[in-house]
């Protein structure tokens, strides 16, 4: 081998290594919550609910059929009610119209009680307003109100909001007496960032113009998913003829069989889910905003949401049995 040709495999060689050393570097740099928003890996710790139902009034039995539907899901997949809060603004169980009293369905084969035994509802009838809700989110509550109603999330909570009801071009109703607009859900968020009190949030509503809801949001690490977008509606699925009106919507029912397949441990993705949402069996069209996101939405599996996480936490101390 002639010198000239050494020299330059030194050269290469020891380039190589320079580089490998500044990756070393740069990665050990890096904080893990980075590492973790680059490998579309989510790091939060806990799991939160609030699941909303706006609308009282029999005829909108299905608002709460929705809701408690929600409910039932994110128990089944691992969260537990006390990291649940829960919003009825009426009560449709003890309804008189109701043929099957202390019962509630979302279909007309009656097979699941969704009201049940082990139902905690944190806030019921009028208690269900705009403020409350607003105080939920951001944690400015009287010292008075008990901690089972409030959401006591902290910067690794993954917060999961479903909201269903009737809405318009950005705003939501409550009790059809009083209304959230975009730029209220927008500045609560926005407080809940800045007190650390989410890592990150996932809010679907399913309203009419529900995507509307979502103009005006600011706050990083915020994922949006509505059931039609502005001047269009958000259907109801069916009717059951023995309860006498709709039982559930469109949007919350395709949503609910795509999260009955799922178990705890599934790595179905937010993209597999926002895919089964079809305008020909909605009549509406599902939007999403992902902006926000700090990481590929591809990647955000359902679970970061819909399930819990057990956090383990190492430790050398010795502890006396």
């Amino acid at each position: 081998m002639n010198i000239s040709c050494f020299s330059y495999q030194l050269t290469y060689a020891s380039l190589g290594l320079f580089l490998l050393l500044l990756t070393c570097i740069d990665a050990a740099q890096v904080r893990p919550s980075e590492a973790a928003e680059w490998l579309g890996v989510s790091n939060h710790t806990n799991n939160w609910a609030v699941l909303v139902d706006t609308s009282r009034y029999w005829f909108n039995y299905r608002h709460i059929a929705n809701t408690l539907s929600l409910y039932r899901t994110v128990k089944r997949l691992g969260i537990p009610d006390d990291h649940i809060i829960l919003m009825l603004a009426d009560d449709m169980a003890c309804n008189p119209r109701n043929t099957y009293a202390a019962e509630v369905f979302n279909n007309e084969d009656h097979r699941l009680n969704l009201y049940g035994e082990h139902i905690e509802v944190d806030y019921r009838g009028y208690e269900v307003t705009v403020e409350n809700f607003l105080r939920v989110l951001t944690g400015r509550h009287d010292p008075a109100v008990p901690r089972s109603k409030r959401l006591l999330t902290d910067g690794g909570s993954n917060v999961l909001v479903y909201l269903t009801g009737h809405g318009g071009d950005e705003f939501l109703k409550f009790q059809d007496k009083e209304q959230v607009q975009a730029h209220d859900l927008a500045d609560a968020l926005q407080q809940m960032h800045q007190k650390q009190r989410y890592n990150e949030m996932l809010i679907i509503a399913d309203t009419c113009q529900a995507f509307t809801l979502f103009n005006q949001l600011y706050s990083p690490n915020v994922v949006a998913i509505g059931s039609s977008l502005k001047d269009e509606s958000s259907y109801s699925h069916h009717i059951d003829t023995r309860v006498g009106v709709a039982v559930i919507d469109r949007f919350t029912y395709e949503l609910l069989a795509f999260m009955e397949g799922l178990a705890t441990a599934s790595t179905a993705t937010l993209r597999a889910l926002f895919d089964v949402f079809r305008f020909e069996s909605l009549g509406s069209h599902v939007d999403k905003r992902t902006d926000l996101l700090r990481r590929p939405f591809n990647s955000v599996l359902v679970t970061d949401f819909f399930g819990s996480v057990t956090s383990v936490y190492q430790t050398e101390e010795v502890y006396v049995l």
